[in-house]
């Protein structure tokens, strides 16, 4: 019988999923899954890209870890592809490959003054408050007043971070050094900009409900952000996701001006124009021109600019991917081309396809590294169905590795001295961390040097830290 040798390079939800489905796909030949990442532990931005308090991201964890522990599924965590293995070391090891990185960078907003000191990328910023190992251990939060441009629920767990409490983080899994950093910030105000109205926002009624039940914090909306045209009350009136978030936002409005000592500002029909400088190079102001509705659900600029201080701005306006080494890439879109998974190049010129895309047959593409980054869970699974529904249907054109070994590949790392992780590193550093936190009264404390994460898996000496 036929065995399919595949590696997936992205240990996230897609990159375990689409595993998952092949192992469960009906198929008339063995599979042998590897899954590398370049981080030293699982899940990807499930456990690195979502706000801390969200609990029931658990959940989602759980599923994936349920998929691992099956045992069927090899990990290499801490394997950088690109440096560590190459496009030409897959081949010669497997019969496809599935790429699975995700889009992890911060999408670009141009306007003047965004690249101002003072200025981040919400993504970076998340990387972070999670513990990201790549990141630096320190973020500046010394200002006072902080714009946040978005409407989106990576805003809101920017918005969020930035104004909760830090004492109320401590029931969540927040590193040590994230909780001191919050601790120290200095913010009172948070200013979130969305250039659309209420009922167009793309966050969800439960992202924007826990903003309403942070502890020492007041929410202030705008009453004149609240005259609906036709399109508007028709979206209240139809669609019960915006009729859930209408009425949350209008029972703040009813609210009596309270007395905390931190402020959340929502801000709609605002869109930011420039980024004003201090006079020092730094972030000093934001300029944004007042919207209007324009009768059929979108708007149109009022001509109306309006300045308000900030000492610090936080764009998230969306993610992108990144190029992979090898691999082709659409800058414009930040994906890796594709048709339905199927990865595309344009052929050579002289080979008579110059201009035409040509499929690159033996590697695939799914998650948001092969759409964009838009979509759910749910989008993550039928995304992923979809490409390995190819990959069983290419078997004609799959690679023929000259060392498909599984063992090969492990001579490989060794030989290369590559310090990997695998699955029972990654339980060991899971119950390291469950042990920090319970030292102290937590569900949990991040591990977050990388040399420590290592460490820990590998069950090597080193600086582990103790709390």
């Amino acid at each position: 019988m036929t065995k399919l040798r595949l590696a997936i390079v992205g240990a996230g939800p897609a990159g375990i999923y689409a595993a998952d489905i092949l192992l469960k796909a009906e198929r008339n030949f063995e599979v042998s899954i590897d899954l590398f990442d370049h981080l030293p532990a699982p899940y990807g931005l499930v456990r690195y890209g979502v706000a801390p308090d969200h609990p029931r991201i658990k959940g989602i964890i759980t599923a994936l870890r349920d998929v691992l522990d099956r045992g069927d599924i090899r990990v290499f965590g801490n394997v950088r592809f690109g440096v560590d293995i190459t496009m030409d070391d897959l081949k010669t090891h497997y019969n496809a490959v599935i790429f699975a990185t995700g889009a992890v960078r911060d999408a670009d907003l141009k306007i003047p003054g965004i690249d101002l000191a003072g200025s981040y990328g919400a993504a970076r910023f998340v990387s972070w408050f999670d513990g990201h190992p790549d990141y630096p251990r320190t973020w500046p939060l010394e200002a006072r007043q902080v714009a946040v441009i978005g409407n989106g629920n990576v805003a809101l767990d920017v918005t969020r971070m930035l104004a909760k409490h830090a004492d109320d983080l401590l029931p969540t899994e927040i590193p040590a050094n994230v909780y001191e950093g919050l601790q120290a910030s200095a913010v009172t105000d948070v200013h979130v900009f969305g250039r659309r109205g209420p009922t167009s926002v793309k966050f969800t009624p439960l992202e924007l409900r826990e903003l309403g039940e942070l502890p020492d914090v007041d929410i202030v909306v705008y009453d004149e952000d609240f005259d609906y045209d036709d399109a508007a009350r028709d979206a209240v009136a139809s669609n019960k996701q915006v009729f859930v978030i209408d009425k949350v936002l209008n029972k703040w409005r009813e609210r009596p001006a309270g007395t905390a000592s931190r402020r959340l500002h929502l801000h709609f029909f605002a869109k930011p124009v420039e980024i004003a400088d201090d006079g020092t190079g730094r972030v000093g102001a934001i300029r944004y021109e007042r919207t209007r509705p324009d009768g059929h659900g979108g708007v149109v600029g009022t001509g109306e600019i309006r300045e308000l201080p900030i000492q610090a701005v936080y764009r998230a306006v969306g993610y992108f991917g990144s190029p992979l080494p090898g691999v082709p890439f659409d800058k414009k879109r930040g994906v890796i081309p594709n048709r339905e998974g199927q990865v595309l190049w344009k052929g050579e010129p002289g080979s008579g396809s110059a201009s035409a895309n040509q499929q690159l047959y033996g590697v695939y593409a799914t998650g948001w590294i092969k759409r964009g980054p838009v979509g759910l869970i749910g989008h993550t699974k039928s995304d992923a169905m979809e490409t390995v529904r190819h990959l069983i249907n290419d078997l004609g054109n799959w690679w023929h590795p000259a060392e498909p070994s599984e063992e090969s590949v492990l001579s490989m790392l060794d030989e290369r001295g590559i310090e990997y992780t695998n699955l029972d590193g990654w339980h060991r550093l899971d119950q390291h961390e469950l042990a920090l936190g319970a030292a102290e009264g937590r569900a949990r404390i991040k591990v977050v040097p990388r040399e420590d994460m290592i460490a820990v898996s590998r069950r090597e000496p080193a600086s582990v830290p103790t709390k």
